[in-house]
């Protein structure tokens, strides 16, 4: 065998077994063949291997039965060259995916010498392309023994004009229906048959791990219309078709059907269910935009608008640049224009394509809008605080936020209230900021009389280093204080979790649609009035803290909006960008979201950017779902790798949730993806209950314990190895996996951790103890003498309106501008003493800009704010080179005393 029995098992009941275990699995399988072929594996042990890859076989199409079949055959007549060849074959074909297009992939007899498959995508050479392959799974309750007529029968349904090909699975129980959706990310279209049974005929470990997700009450639902709901709950992309025997008008009728995109009476003709299918798939694959734009590309059009690259001509006539046509090819410049006629909408006041475009990104992202936006999720940012917010609103911030939430709330005149997240000291960075203190600030806020003021909550969900929020919880238990709040969430580095059912809930508009299913249960108001009986008529702040509240669902008002950088995780150009709407009060704040736009968005918007959000919709929505899992997957490939790598290990490590989540915030107790008892289900549970948990796809790598700094670290793997990364702190550098990563990505970063490694641990032996000294000391200045994390101290009482409040909101926008004032301000150098003496003796230090060093990247100052000595003894520790907002030679910009005193009414002395 090829590897431990036991290691095998472990991966099977892995967090996540994907694409790529699937094909480690036949790998090992083929391996097993050749032992057997040369005499070192007894047959037993290979049937015993083969039986157990048949269990999750039987929810792919591919290799099928008839193949599946013909390994067992050749097993048991002691065929072992057979096997062999025949096992080779498959894993080939799984490989290089050619059964999607090959028809002789699925005989058993052909021979692999005369089916090479094809290596190169058609998209890189001049053939045709190829039609886009799915797999349609088939719950039904007739035997299993009909199940290969059954498919015959199916196959017969193709036709040669039909746009995709698709292979059918039949599955004869709600659980193998339930496994099969989450296991195999090929499945577009379910058709849901009556007579299903319930259990499945396997007990393996792997189906009984999924399986457990199910609640008792999902687990025992025998009609198609609850499957239906079961499997769209798991992938709400999925197409699903209800097939019934009898009172079709009826089931047809009922409010909850809509879960299906049709409803058939079983004896009718089969071919409408087909061509139905075919319609469903199209209807995903759609990119108004993207198709116009193709068509438009193709029309000879005579240009008289200020574009002059369009068409091309001016790159092409050149001389001088036309090797920029020869680049990009004549395509880009042939759909460049600056019109917005001739099917190509505009993106100001779309009516046409762009407007189609982004009704299919709300339906693919469950929002009621979508805005597409060209300039990044920084203008989205803008945009909604924007719209959303006025003159003296307050809005509860977390102060480690993206500098355009901060931009935002000076644009807009807001107040923000910043809160702050947990410190992570020993790695220099935030995690995010927990529910108790998010309350706090409402609490506080009404205790003031002042919550009328409040208008919304802004976080980022999930942060730069992956720390993931309960949305729901934080939604629900705010809303419980207040039940007309404003949710801003930016997932500008999360837009991919719509299509993973792990991480979906944990979206803005998943939760957003957990909660509103939630208010209109009738079970809520039982639920609230219960709570409300047991809290009594004045709870004190203490109970409510410590409460798990619930809102009261006939007074909520669902507001719920979220960013996403949807170039960040899926296939945009940059800058590509989308902000969702879900809101049953947007018609009040309709007009000034087109204001908004008005006044961010360029007049001449790109686009080839438009076309890619388009475009990105498409791809997630037919195979987001295995992308994303595959990104996971990736990741837990690279952590395992690091973690278990004797010599990578003593210099480089990835932090797990243990380490990234304090354990008051893990009530399910889940410490790692690596530890062997966080299988499916743990990591499952965690997902669904603990207050944060961490993105899987994000690895923060600990790179202090060999001496290197972030910064230093990132420049090594760019200069001298060519790997990019984003995000560095003092001791760390930011892993991330994404849809693009390959497991040739995973060898070649391993790879290159072993060659510094190595490089470190011979330069440590070979050197005298002195090396080994600063060696250490360096270790021990990154890893230990780090400076403590610096807490937004207040607004002075010139930026304040309210002064003497339990809350610390602020005028940011007064604060901003004052800046402009030269006259105004004040430069002290860091080194100075008078920074010193004026800490203990004032005028208060007040900072008149923003101060974002990076690493971490977030604002230690803000406009208005008054500076403290945690403050001064952070920057004086950086050791970073950039700083934005400070410059080393002028010192930090300050707003003097005089002009503080000008705002209060005070006098300067007074004011000191």
């Amino acid at each position: 065998m090829s590897q431990d029995p036991k290691h095998k098992v472990s991966r099977i009941d892995q967090f996540f077994s994907g694409p790529n275990a699937r094909a480690d699995r036949w790998r090992d399988l083929a391996d097993s063949a050749e032992a057997w072929l040369a005499g070192s594996l007894d047959r037993t042990e290979l049937e015993e291997e083969l039986a157990e890859l048949a269990i999750t076989e039987a929810y792919f199409a591919y290799p099928g039965g008839q193949l599946l079949s013909a390994l067992r055959e050749n097993a048991v007549a002691d065929n072992a060259a057979a096997m062999a060849h025949l096992v080779n074959r498959i894993v080939r074909a799984l490989m290089t995916r050619s059964f999607r297009q090959d028809a002789n992939d699925w005989d058993a007899g052909e021979d692999i010498r005369d089916n090479f498959p094809e290596l190169v995508p058609s998209s890189l050479t001049t053939r045709e392309h190829h039609r886009p392959y799915f797999e349609t799974l088939i719950v039904t309750g007739v035997p299993a023994s009909t199940w290969p007529a059954l498919c015959t029968e199916w196959r017969k349904l193709r036709r040669p004009l039909d746009t995709f090909i698709y292979e059918p699975i039949f599955v004869g129980s709600l659980e193998d229906a339930f496994c099969a959706t989450i296991l195999n990310p090929s499945i577009a279209a379910t058709v849901i048959n009556e007579g299903f049974a319930l259990r499945s005929r396997q007990d393996a470990p792997v189906l009984r791990s999924l399986i457990a997700s199910l609640d008792s009450k999902e687990a025992n639902t025998a009609s198609p219309l609850g499957l239906a709901k079961i499997l769209k709950r798991v992938r709400p992309e999925l197409d699903l078709y209800l097939m019934v025997n009898r009172r079709v008008e009826e089931l047809a009728g009922q409010a909850d059907a809509g879960v299906a995109r049709r409803t058939f009476y079983s004896v009718e003709e089969l071919l409408e269910l087909h061509l139905a299918i075919l319609e469903g798939v199209q209807a995903r694959y759609e990119t108004p935009f993207f198709d116009n734009l193709k068509k438009y590309a193709q029309r000879p059009v005579g240009t008289f608008h200020a574009l002059p690259i369009a068409r091309g001509k001016s790159i092409f006539k050149s001389d001088w640049i036309r090797d920029m046509g020869e680049f990009y090819g004549p395509t880009l410049f042939l759909a460049e224009s600056s019109a917005t006629t001739g099917g190509l909408d505009s993106l100001l006041e779309p009516t046409g394509n762009i407007k189609k475009a982004q009704e299919l990104a709300a339906r693919a992202f469950g929002a009621d809008h979508v805005f597409f936006v060209t300039n990044g999720t920084s203008t989205s940012n803008k945009m909604a605080v924007q719209a959303l917010l006025g003159p003296g609103d307050i809005a509860i911030v977390d102060r480690n936020c993206h500098k355009s939430h901060h931009y935002g709330m000076v644009l807009a005149g807001a107040q923000p209230l910043y809160v702050e997240a947990f410190p992570m000291t020993e790695y220099s960075m935030y995690g995010a900021v927990p529910l108790r203190t998010i309350k706090q600030a409402l609490l506080n806020l009404k205790a003031d009389g002042r919550l009328n003021r409040a208008k919304m909550v802004d976080l980022t969900n999930c942060t730069f280093d992956g720390h993931i929020y309960n949305t729901r919880r934080v939604m629900e238990e705010c809303l419980a204080i207040k039940p007309d709040l404003i949710f801003l969430w930016d997932e500008a580095w999360f837009g991919f979790a719509r299509f993973s059912p792990f991480l979906r809930p944990r979206t803005a508009m998943g939760a957003a649609d957990d909660i509103e299913a939630w208010i209109h249960d009738p079970e809520s108001v039982v639920a609230y009035e219960k709570q409300q009986a047991e809290l009594g008529a004045s709870p004190s702040d203490d109970t409510l803290l410590n409460t798990h509240l619930l809102a009261d669902p006939r007074e909520v008002k669902l507001r719920v909006y979220q960013t996403n950088s949807t170039h960040k995780s899926m296939s945009a150009l940059r800058q590509g960008s989308m902000l969702l709407v879900k809101d049953v009060e947007f018609h009040t704040v309709e007009a000034q979201f087109h204001e908004a736009v008005f006044t961010h968005a360029s007049t001449s918007p790109n686009q080839q950017l438009i076309a890619s959000l388009d475009v990105a919709r498409r791809q997630m929505e037919l195979e987001g779902y295995g992308l994303v899992h595959n990104a996971i997957e990736i990741a837990l490939a690279i952590r395992q790798a690091i973690g278990r790598h004797p010599l990578i290990s003593k210099y480089f490590h990835v932090l797990g949730s243990d380490k990234m989540v304090p354990d008051q915030f893990r009530e399910s107790g889940f410490t790692d993806f690596l530890d062997p008892k966080s299988n499916w289900v743990a990591a499952w549970r965690s997902f669904k209950d603990d207050e944060f948990c961490l993105d899987p796809t994000r690895m923060t790598l600990v790179c202090g314990t060999a001496g290197l700094d972030g910064t230093q670290f990132k420049k090594l793997l760019a200069d001298r190895y060519n790997i990019q990364l984003n995000k560095t702190s003092r001791n760390s550098v930011l892993l991330q996996s994404n849809i693009n990563n390959t497991r040739s990505d995973v060898a070649h970063l391993i790879r290159v951790l072993v060659e510094i490694s190595s490089e470190i641990a011979q330069r440590l032996v070979e050197s005298g103890p002195n090396v080994r000294k600063e060696f250490d000391a360096r270790v021990k200045s990154l890893m230990t003498d780090v400076p403590d994390l610096p807490n937004f101290s207040h607004f002075h009482d010139a930026f304040r309106a309210d002064a003497g409040q339990r809350t610390n909101e602020g005028d940011i926008r007064g604060g901003f501008y004052s800046a402009y004032n030269a006259d105004g301000c004040e430069y002290i150098r860091l080194a100075d003493r008078e920074i010193d003496r004026r800490l203990k003796e004032g005028p208060d230090l007040v900072s008149a800009n923003f101060v974002i060093p990076y690493p971490p990247g977030f604002p230690i100052m803000v406009p208005g704010q008054v500076i403290t000595q945690e403050t001064i003894d952070f920057m004086r520790k950086l050791d970073v080179k950039e700083i934005h907002g400070y410059d080393a030679a002028e010192g930090l910009r300050l707003v003097r005393a005089e002009a503080l005193a000008k705002r209060t009414g005070k006098s300067a002395k007074r004011a000191a």
